[in-house]
């Protein structure tokens, strides 16, 4: 877990991550008079009621009337997901310098797809790494996988042989979910901050 956190504070200390194709185009700012978000009436999403990082219950519902950033992935993940997370997150960051009011009003979400490991004490450390108002969610296998479902992650847990640790092969998504909860569009994780702000802004309006 330290080694994680030290990659954490790297990338958000210098930015140094890797630029590869966004899922969308960058925007200008602004989407064009009338137009409807990509993932406009796609059936994606829905409630949940899982336990947050402080060991509480967090409901789809407590979001009500706030746009979600909503990323699922683990803690253990070596690589990719403190990658993405720390992209997203500069992302939110460079919102908040841009348009403060409008950040006020979006909630960033960690779900885990590997409950066996992800209790509320690492998830507590794990996401205060990356944004001070990053939500943690963790649950029983069941849980996970129902939520997993509704927002059409896949995910394997991969047990390789004379291992000690195992990996969690699953979907890379960062949706951009609107305050009824409906999907607005995926934001370019593996693009520049200011792409994903870009994008966030474009269709949080």
């Amino acid at each position: 877990m330290n080694n994680i956190n030290n990659v954490v504070k790297m990338i958000l200390a210098t930015g140094l991550l890797t630029l590869l194709a966004a899922c969308n185009p960058a925007s200008d700012g602004g989407a064009p008079a009338g137009a409807e978000p990509p993932l406009a009436g796609a059936k994606i999403g829905g409630s949940f009621t899982l336990t947050n990082q402080d060991g509480g219950k967090t409901s789809d519902t407590d979001f009500k009337g706030q746009y979600r950033i909503i990323y699922f992935g683990y803690s253990y993940c070596p690589d990719v997901c403190p990658v993405d997370l720390a992209n997203i997150m500069l992302g939110l960051k460079q919102v908040e310098k841009d348009d403060p009011a409008l950040a006020r009003k979006i909630q960033p979400i960690f779900i885990s797809v590997d409950p066996g490991r992800d209790t509320p004490a690492v998830l507590k450390q794990y996401v205060s790494a990356f944004h001070p108002r990053l939500v943690g969610l963790t649950g029983s296998v069941e849980e996970i996988a129902a939520v997993a479902k509704k927002y059409l992650i896949l995910y394997d847990i991969r047990n390789d042989e004379g291992s000690s640790e195992y990996l969690v092969d699953h979907s890379r998504q960062a949706y951009l979910f609107g305050p009824e909860g409906e999907p607005l569009a995926l934001l370019p994780f593996d693009g520049t901050p200011q792409q994903v702000a870009d994008e966030i802004i474009r269709w949080a309006r």
